[in-house]
C-alpha cells in the first residue's frame, strides 16, 4: 500500500464516494444542462483531465479543481475517477480553487468577490495578502469587494439580463434604495455602461438637491420654542400687546399665542 506522503503529486484512480467538495468552492451556480453533455462526453471517451485533490484523511480526498468534471463523473455511474493528489493546506487549496476558476472563467463577477471575500475570512488575510496570493493588485481585490455592495436583488437583475461587471460597478455611488431603481430601468432599457453612467449621474443630481432644500431642517424642538419665544418678544417690544401660554404635558407641548387683532385693541391694552 502506498502512504499518503507518497501519493502526492501521482495520478490515482480513486473511489467517488471518497472525493468530496472543497468547501471553499467558489462557484455556486451549475448548470445541469453542461454537467449532463459533459457526463456524455466522459462516457464516450473518458476524463481528458484528471481533477485535483487533496488528502484530507481518513480515506477522504478534499477536490482542489474540477467540481464539474467530478459531478459530471458521478453522474455518468463512474466508480473511480482519475485524480492527480497534491500536498496542499486548507489555504492553497482555497486559494487554487478560486484561480482554477478565474483562468477558466467560470465564475461571474459576484462569485469571484465572494470567493475572495470568504477566502480572506476564512483565512485572516488581508486584502494585500489575498491580491499576492491570487496575483491581482491590491486595488484590483478592493474593487472587486466592492461589488458585495450591491443587494442581493440588484444581482440578479444584472445577472439575468446579461450585464456586465462594469454595469455593476456603475450602481456602486447610488445608495441603495436608489439602486434598484436604476437596476430596473437599466433592464427595461437595455442600457450601454455609458447610458447607464449618464444615468445614475442624473440620479445623483436629484438626490443632492433634495439634500439642499432639507439641509435647515433641525429636529430639535428647542430651537422652534426658542423662535416662538423671540417672535412674541418682538411683538412685545413692538407695542403689540402678544401673550404666549405653555402647557407641558407627558407626550407634548401645547403653545397658545393670543395676539390684538386691531390697532385700538392695542392701544386699550396700553391704556
Amino acid at each position: 500500500m502506498i502512504c499518503q506522503q507518497e501519493q502526492r503529486g501521482m495520478l490515482q484512480h480513486l473511489p467517488a464516494e471518497a472525493i468530496v467538495p472543497n468547501p471553499m468552492q467558489p462557484r455556486k451556480r451549475f448548470d445541469s444542462k453542461e454537467i449532463l453533455s459533459l457526463s456524455e462526453s466522459i462516457l464516450q471517451i473518458g476524463i481528458l483531465q484528471p481533477l485535483v485533490v487533496r488528502y484530507k484523511g481518513d480515506g477522504l480526498y478534499e477536490l482542489v479543481a474540477g467540481e464539474r468534471r467530478l459531478r459530471a463523473c458521478k453522474l455518468a455511474g463512474m466508480e473511480r475517477i482519475p485524480c492527480m493528489i497534491m500536498g496542499m493546506d486548507e489555504s492553497q487549496s482555497a486559494v487554487a480553487a478560486l484561480v482554477e476558476n478565474l483562468q477558466r472563467k467560470n465564475l461571474d463577477f459576484f462569485e469571484e468577490a465572494k470567493g475572495i471575500c470568504e477566502m480572506m475570512t476564512a483565512f485572516s488575510m488581508t486584502q494585500s495578502e489575498a491580491a499576492e496570493r491570487l496575483g491581482k493588485s491590491q486595488s484590483a481585490v478592493a474593487n472587486k469587494l466592492r461589488l458585495l455592495k450591491i443587494p442581493e436583488s440588484v444581482r440578479k437583475i444584472l445577472l439575468e439580463n446579461g450585464f456586465t461587471e462594469r454595469h455593476a460597478r456603475a450602481l456602486l455611488g447610488l445608495p441603495a434604495e436608489t439602486m434598484e431603481q436604476a437596476a430596473a430601468a437599466l433592464a427595461e432599457k437595455n442600457m450601454t455602461v455609458q447610458q447607464l453612467e449618464t444615468y445614475v449621474a442624473l440620479l445623483l443630481k436629484g438626490e443632492k438637491r433634495h439634500r439642499r432644500k432639507v439641509k435647515g431642517f433641525c429636529r430639535d424642538v428647542r430651537l422652534y420654542i426658542n423662535t416662538i419665544d423671540h417672535a412674541v418678544g418682538m411683538m412685545k417690544n413692538s407695542g403689540i400687546p402678544a401673550k404666549s401660554e405653555k402647557e407641558d404635558f407627558p407626550d407634548r407641548l401645547v403653545y397658545t399665542i393670543m395676539i390684538p387683532k386691531t390697532k385700538a385693541a392695542s392701544r386699550q391694552k396700553r391704556r
